[in-house]
């Protein structure tokens, strides 16, 4: 007794040959395998740029500071308001502050011997557009 067993040379198993009476009907889904895209997708040197501007997010104090600044009613606090909140030393916190200055989302401004904080206007949405379609 002896047992054919199907060859296919060319195409995977399943797929169909044009004149198939089934490739006239429509796509299967593994026959799609990408949506088209609805918009342009960052570009190396932007996907690097936003990593650092995410790496600036990416630290719980950090989030909790720029939480701090937007609850304010003038979305702006002293260095000196902030350390308590956070539990941390004033130079600490103004390490953070520093980063979160240098990625874009906060301004700062020095009245007499104290740092004040802003949120750059404009600098959340700007992520929320990049992850958003």
């Amino acid at each position: 007794m002896s047992i054919e067993i199907p060859v296919l040379i060319g195409r995977a198993e399943g797929a169909l040959a044009a004149g198939d009476a089934a490739s006239e009907q429509e796509p299967s889904a593994s026959a799609v395998c990408c949506e088209p895209l609805v918009r342009e997708p960052l570009g190396a040197d932007e996907a690097d740029d936003f990593a650092k501007t995410m790496k600036a997010l990416a630290d719980p104090t950090r989030l909790r500071l720029l939480s701090i600044v937007a609850a304010t009613a003038e979305k702006e606090a002293c260095v000196c308001d902030l350390t308590e909140p956070v539990g941390l030393s004033q130079p600490t916190v103004s390490h953070h502050l520093k980063i979160l200055t240098d990625a874009g989302f906060l301004a700062r401004s020095k009245r007499g011997t104290w740092a004040y904080y802003s949120l750059v206007p404009g600098s959340l949405e700007r992520v929320a557009d990049v992850l958003n379609p």
